[in-house]
């Protein structure tokens, strides 16, 4: 008999795990949850107190068994998965199918996969705590009641196939929202005014940067202003110069490693998750899903030791900070290197670069704070009320700046430049080397990226650290937004430069509007959004998704009983979906946007969605045919104006006959294509069906017929049937044999086969 079975989530935690205890234990994986609702019907019972209907899937029956063997033939079993709720709910499941005493069942947590840490809590079991379960058990049960009463009325009045979902409608709502605030918002240029100045006293002219506090409407204003700059005097007003000191950044949870390593490291919120997990499951790195700042007493004393070793005692702080995020419950400490003293990991390029942003995050975060010395200088004219301003940093002390510095979105970036400026007083003259007025164009807020909706849904009270990751990924794979590059545009603004007493202007050309990893609602998103808000308008507040979160916390703690809280949400939600179903013909929020009318033809243009996606419709008098084009990548039906749509109209293009033939590019279910008489090949990402000239046309129809010739032609013929051949098709070789086809086992080599081989294979398989 096996003395002791531990089981944990995963096989490499178990793995792990296994160096740490003796052979007296055995540490197996149940690879994640082991039950879940059942996927027929609702799965929860509403006659009876919302009971969750739970069935263990098919792909987890080998798992199962396996383990209730195992568990059998244990005198003790240890339920180790991991220590917020969600784990709690596997430790349960697991009890209750490996038929488990609940209160007699050993529970064990760590916050690290350590030696010291797996003894100790071996050392300090507990029992299942019921309220962590039923907290969890709660948002499944609640998710499960959204998503099956709201996604049936999607198919009924908006369009089949749709899904809702109550966190990721809310983030979709967010999204929505940033895209109408930057379609409604009106780019106006303005002029910036900025002047290199030098005290009238410096021999050695030492230039600093100085920008006028008021922005000119127009390019004459700027201009008079820089004419009434020649022979005026320029004088300090006011020389500040105080110490200041920058704290460290605290240590990071789940959304800040996100937003960090996002902005750092370029990752997405699941890659983040992802390597996170690998490293925690290794035993580098604490756990990864956690609201709290705070760091272990041990873990403070080993950043000490090492930032006393590597830079000097006059670096260390030991402190720790205070957790602010309301309900913060998933772990009681921060995201940290099990081992401080391990600066460096074997690994994945991935898991090597986010080990050391974690290492240096939270050794600076118990480094001194910087000591800069911030400069103001304001510089008054004699004849104008407007004012120059010069601002400069020098750092003195560098302290935890040394290891690290928090970086910034970059939609938040300033434009001036913290230099360092010349000692001045008050009176002090100042004279002008160019003054420059440069025209700007006010900026639209910027879309989102992953790291910045975290930061958002975070700042709402929106989800915890482990929903954030499957949210993002579900909202994109529903196809109700897209992440996606922009590629700027140039544009042509105007500069004037008074240098000594002579005016000089020019044209300069600018790059704005390009987009990286941006988040973008689709058409069919906005079409969702706005149905779900004008029907469950509750459901889609930011307040209410805030407050059920607060009511998990409290079923968590014990405060409520899981199934009064589903109670108190059901009834009203199930009675706003009744009403909804009742109240609209089905479909009939899909109203089409008229744009405008074609000069060419006098008829209407709309956009709106159609069965393959978005796109617009010139509008056909009787007997006549409608004209239909598909929206380009990147274009709303919300948007678009009516020349671009006009644009779309374009295709098919005719690009001249070959061969007796037109010549034609289009596109069509399966994207943008060009045709010659039957013969049709596809268009690469590269070409646009708009521009693409004949030559390439013809390329692409030239490359499309040798592969169609180098297909039909046979890899291997044997001597002793002609009829058996093996052929290459869009799934590899197969083999061809009077009229029928037979796929290759796996891992056969072609050159090798044999007549008798392809006989067998033939003999053996099915079409």
């Amino acid at each position: 008999m096996q003395e002791n079975l531990v089981i944990v989530e995963s096989p490499a935690k178990a793995k792990t795990i296994e160096k740490f205890l003796g052979k007296e234990y055995m540490v197996k994986s149940s690879f994640g949850h082991i039950r879940d609702l059942a996927k027929k019907g609702l799965g929860v019972n509403l006659d009876n107190e919302f009971e969750p209907i739970y069935e263990i899937p098919d792909d987890k029956r080998k798992v199962v068994d396996e383990l209730s063997r195992l568990a059998r033939a244990a005198k003790t079993v240890w339920l180790a998965s991991d220590e917020d709720r969600e784990g709690e709910a596997i430790a349960w499941h697991l009890a209750k199918v490996l038929d488990l005493p609940i209160d007699r069942t050993k529970r064990i947590v760590f916050h690290e996969i350590t030696q010291r840490a797996i003894l100790s809590a071996i050392e300090t079991p507990r029992t299942i705590d019921l309220n962590l379960v039923n907290a969890q058990q709660a948002r499944r049960v609640l998710d499960r009641l959204v998503g099956f009463e709201l996604s049936p009325v999607l198919w009924k009045k908006v369009r089949p196939a749709l899904s809702a979902g109550r966190v990721q409608s809310v983030a979709v709502r967010l999204i929505v929202e940033r895209e109408r605030e930057i379609i409604g918002f009106n780019s106006t240029p303005m002029f910036r005014v900025a002047g290199q100045f030098y005290a009238a006293a410096d021999s050695s002219q030492m230039l600093f940067k100085a920008t006028l506090s008021k922005a000119f409407a127009t390019l004459e204003e700027a201009e008079q202003f820089l004419k009434e700059c020649i022979g005026e005097k320029f004088t300090v007003s006011k020389a500040e110069e105080k110490p200041v000191q920058r704290f460290a950044a605290p240590p990071f949870t789940t959304s800040t490693l996100q937003q960090e390593a996002g902005r750092k490291l370029g990752m997405s919120v699941s890659q983040i998750m992802s390597v996170a997990q690998r490293l925690y499951e290794q035993g580098l790195i604490t756990y990864m899903r956690t609201d709290s700042v705070n760091l272990s007493q041990m873990a403070i004393t080993q950043c000490k030791n090492e930032i006393t070793r590597l830079y000097g005692a006059k670096y260390s702080y030991p402190h720790n900070f205070k957790t602010k995020t309301k309900g913060a419950q998933e772990a009681h400490e921060a995201i940290r290197p099990s081992y401080i003293e391990r600066h460096e990991i074997e690994g994945t390029a991935a898991e090597k670069r986010l080990y050391d942003l974690i290492w240096k995050r939270t050794v600076a975060s118990q480094m001194v704070p910087a000591e800069l010395d911030r400069t103001t200088i304001v510089i008054d004219m004699e004849r104008r009320s407007e004012q120059f301003v010069a601002q400069g940093e020098v750092v003195r002390f560098d302290g935890f700046m040394r290891l690290y510095s928090e970086s910034v979105d970059e939609d938040t970036q300033s434009e001036s430049e913290e230099a360092m400026l010349p000692k001045m007083e008050v009176g002090d003259g100042v004279l002008y080397k160019s003054i420059t007025a440069s025209e700007r164009y006010s900026v639209a807020p910027a879309r989102y990226n992953e790291a910045a909706l975290v930061k958002r849904l975070e700042e709402l009270g929106i989800g915890r650290p482990s929903t954030y990751a499957p949210t993002i990924t579900t909202i994109i794979n529903r196809g109700y937004v897209v992440k996606q590059n922009r590629d700027g545009q140039k544009r042509q603004t105007q500069q004037i430069t008074l240098v000594g007493d002579k005016l000089s202007q020019k044209i300069v050309t600018e790059s704005y509007g390009k987009e990286k990893n941006r988040l973008a609602p689709t058409d069919i998103g906005m079409l969702v959004n706005d149905y779900l808000e004008s029907q469950f308008s509750s459901i889609m507040d930011y307040h209410f998704t805030a407050n059920v979160e607060k009511e998990f916390d409290r079923v968590a703690e014990g405060e409520i009983t899981w199934t009064d809280m589903i109670r108190d949400f059901y009834s009203p939600f199930h009675t706003l979906v009744e009403n909804a179903v009742g109240t609209q013909s089905d479909r009939s929020v899909q109203s089409a946007r008229v744009l405008g009318v074609d000069p060419k033809t006098g008829h209407t243009v709309k956009a709106r969605i159609g069965r393959y996606g978005p796109m617009v419709e010139l509008e056909a008098e009787d007997g006549e045919k409608a004209h239909f084009a598909s929206l380009k990548k990147g274009q709303l039906i919300e948007s678009i104006t009516l020349e671009e749509a006009l644009e779309l109209f374009a295709l098919p293009r005719n690009l001249g006959d070959l061969n007796g033939e037109p010549l034609m590019v289009g596109v069509g279910k399966f994207g943008p294509y060009v045709r010659h008489g039957k013969t049709f090949a596809s268009l690469q990402k590269s070409d646009d069906p708009y521009t693409i000239t004949r030559e390439r046309a013809e390329a692409l129809l030239q490359e499309s017929a040798e592969k169609q010739r180098a297909a039909s032609e046979p890899l291997r013929t044997f001597a002793e049937d002609a009829a058996m051949m093996v052929k290459s098709g869009q799934y590899g070789p197969y083999i061809a044999y009077n009229g029928k086809n037979y796929r290759l086992p796996k891992g056969t080599k072609v050159e090798n086969l044999t007549y008798v081989d392809c006989q067998r294979i033939v003999a053996k398989s099915k079409k």
